[in-house]
């Protein structure tokens, strides 16, 4: 008989989980590594440049990796916001020249 790591109860050898505190007792290694979630730079770097890709990113990672899809999507929505910023600039720039 084997003991519960977490509890010190009984358990039988062929257990995955205590059956008195709910310890997962084996560890079920698939081979598949979770990727790393980091966020970055040169993520939201990249989502500023090309702003379509950042937007991209977020879609797909907001599940899997969130801070990582935050950084993109944050440097797409910056990039977007200081464009519109520049065309209003731009837009009262020549109307005032034009009186």
């Amino acid at each position: 008989m084997a003991y519960c790591p977490n509890c010190g109860n009984e358990v039988n050898e062929d257990q995955d989980v205590c059956l008195n505190c709910g310890h997962k007792l084996k560890s079920q290694s698939s081979g598949f590594k979770a990727p790393v979630d980091e966020g970055g730079f040169l993520w939201g770097l990249l989502g500023f440049c090309v702003s379509i890709v950042g937007l991209i990113l977020f879609l797909v990672w907001q599940n899997e990796r969130p801070l990582t899809a935050k950084a993109a999507g944050m440097g797409a929505l910056i990039s977007v916001g200081i464009s519109i910023f520049m065309y209003i600039v731009v837009f009262a720039l020549a109307g005032a020249a034009s009186f």
